[in-house]
């Protein structure tokens, strides 16, 4: 892994000659940037988090920072990481600015405490589609320290993580996302606003984490169970979570004869009890 870079307006940043001539970044396929280019839905994005009871926001992948300006403009502390070296460049020529930290580094293997400590932040950003839900996954893991989380994913993800039971398109991202924070489908953006062009849709949503985080149930627990059940999506219950060594009794109750897109959330957590109950008593 290449050594991580970091850079704000009291770094000791290199002098660069700015030459406008050479003032364009290429979108490069293999990092998945498709960058936005309307100044309208950009500033849309941007309002996206509602910032209450945090200053501190985490923009992944600023690009060139068509977000970032419209980010800058409000009462926050500002961390923009990049992994591309050139948008990297590109940003600290243009955006200078004391309220935001330019980082060249990677969402997926950073250690936020680094940059936020125990702090609360917001994270947002136009999302590589090549790993988004990665990043939402990660997410998840520090969520404790991200009471919201907004912005573009291609639009199947963006639905996909907001659906609700009975959606074809519910699922394993859907259960353990809403399991901890509301879900909102903002609005949908044309591929058209994009350089390159994608060949998708693109969706804008928001997430906001629940008052509480406790669920009364293993998390370990809940995400076995949930990735098992939609693992064989077309079976009921009784059959996906063989498994777990269902007691006879256990059996015998009527959600197990439901698929697991017929669950609601609150059911999945239900389940998880039922089986942890379950495990405890068959061992005694």
């Amino acid at each position: 892994m290449a050594k991580k870079k970091k850079y704000n307006k009291h770094s000791a940043v290199p002098k660069r000659e700015f030459n406008p001539q050479n003032d364009s970044v290429r979108a490069k396929k293999y990092l998945g940037q498709h960058f936005l280019v309307d100044e309208t839905i950009a500033n849309d994005i941007s309002q996206t988090l509602q910032l209450e009871g945090y200053k501190n926001v985490l923009e992944i992948g600023p690009g060139t920072g068509v977000m970032t300006k419209y980010l800058l403009e409000k009462d926050i502390n500002l961390v923009a990481m990049e992994l591309d070296s050139e948008s990297v460049e590109y940003l600290i020529n243009n955006y200078p600015n004391k309220n935001l930290q330019i980082l060249e580094a990677d969402f997926l293997k950073e250690d936020l405490q680094d940059y936020f400590g125990t702090e609360q932040f917001g994270i947002t950003g136009n999302f590589p589609y090549n790993i988004s839900t990665q990043i939402v996954f990660k997410m998840l893991e520090i969520k404790q320290q991200v009471p919201e989380f907004s912005g573009m994913f291609q639009k199947e993800v963006a639905m996909r993580i907001c659906a609700k039971e009975g959606s074809k398109t519910y699922g394993i991202l859907s259960v353990l996302t809403q399991a901890f924070y509301d879900a909102e489908y903002l609005f949908t953006v044309p591929p058209t606003v994009f350089n390159p062009p994608p060949k998708v849709e693109s969706g804008v949503l928001r997430l906001r984490r629940k008052a509480s985080l406790d669920i009364d149930c293993s998390e370990l627990m809940l995400y076995k169970v949930v990735k098992t059940a939609f693992q064989q999506r077309r079976k009921t219950l009784r059959n996906s979570l063989k498994s777990f060594n269902l007691s006879d009794k256990i059996k015998e109750d009527a959600i197990f004869g439901q698929r697991p897109e017929q669950l609601s959330v609150a059911q999945f957590i239900a389940l998880t009890q039922k089986l942890e109950a379950d495990a405890i008593s068959t061992h005694q």
